[in-house]
């Protein structure tokens, strides 16, 4: 029996579905941004978010060493210095002679849904400029790092990551970069730290002073819904509840205790223990910072000083 193949020509762009016609856009438009790395102890990728050199990648990555060797695809060899590191964000900037980098657009995490499509462009196993699409399958997450650490509010995504893709760009379906590939938890399990107004301040104190000075309370807590009535008093719907409070920190001479409920920070309303950490930068260490708190459904004013947070 004989077999009649029928090839009907298409345009380019219509012989692909929507979702691979999204995916290769972001792929032309991110992929000359991400570096693959390469270090003494390993090796991760970077995302170019400057023209004139800089770059973002995992503070992991670049874990006791001074300097990195920086690939992209256009065939640029590039050494990288490490201008500064974070490790309770795992972020680092590293920062190239080159003053033609292709940078990357920086998105907004904040505006991310469950669901929404993102892809993930980086250097697993050695494989440069590799490319893989998922959606965003929870926000809000916690990762556990080294020494007890805990990076707050990461992305989780199905989209396959590898060793290797650590520092590489997450991007939404225009190709903005909306998180830094961290960690592999698990098969279709990867995690990335939120380009969000939190990060890029943290970005922007690495890129100037090579380090975060950070104000430390001395608490762990997680966000909790008010009252219905307490809500409607206060004209809030949650804050962050105190689960711990570190003996000798500045929030155990304050009086602070557990299941104490913080719904303001010198008057900024906090609702997550990122908005807290949002609000702890250098210039209130060693300031007066005045707490919000409900303590048994009644409202009660703290003061306290916070400390510098030692890494």
């Amino acid at each position: 029996m004989d077999l009649t193949f029928v090839s009907e020509k298409l345009p380019d762009e219509e012989a692909f579905d929507a979702y691979s016609q999204a995916v290769m856009r972001v792929a032309e438009r991110l992929s000359p941004s991400v570096a693959s790395l390469r270090a003494r102890r390993g090796g991760g990728s970077a995302v170019a978010i400057t023209p004139d050199g800089f770059l973002l990648t995992s503070a992991h990555v670049v874990r006791r060493t001074r300097r990195v060797h920086a690939s992209f695809t256009d065939g640029r060899e590039l050494t990288a210095e490490i201008v500064g590191t974070d490790p309770l964000s795992d972020l680092a900037v590293l920062r190239t002679s080159d003053d033609s980098l292709h940078a990357a657009t920086l998105g907004d995490a904040e505006k991310l849904r469950v669901g929404q499509l993102v892809v993930a462009i980086g250097n697993p196993h050695g494989f440069a400029g590799s490319v893989t699409a998922g959606v965003v399958s929870a926000l809000g997450r916690s990762l556990p790092m080294r020494a007890g650490r805990i990076v707050d509010n990461v992305i989780q995504t199905d989209a396959a990551l590898n060793p290797g893709n650590s520092g590489g760009a997450l991007a939404d379906g225009r190709g903005r970069v909306v998180g830094i590939n961290t960690a592999v938890a698990g098969v279709g399990l990867g995690l990335a730290v939120p380009i969000n107004e939190a990060t890029r301040t943290i970005i922007g104190s690495l890129m100037r002073d090579g380090l975060v000075r950070r104000a430390y309370l001395g608490i762990a807590g997680g966000a909790r819904p008010l009252p219905p009535r307490l809500a409607r008093e206060l004209g809030r719907r949650g804050g962050v509840e105190v689960v711990e409070v570190v003996a000798g920190s500045p929030a155990a001479d304050a009086g602070l205790r557990p299941e104490d409920l913080i719904v303001a920070v010198d008057g900024v309303a906090v609702e997550a223990v990122d908005d807290v950490q949002r609000l702890m930068v250098g210039e209130r260490i060693g300031a007066t910072v005045l707490l919000d708190v409900i303590r048994e459904a009644r409202p009660i004013e703290l003061r306290l000083v916070p400390v510098e947070l030692e890494l």
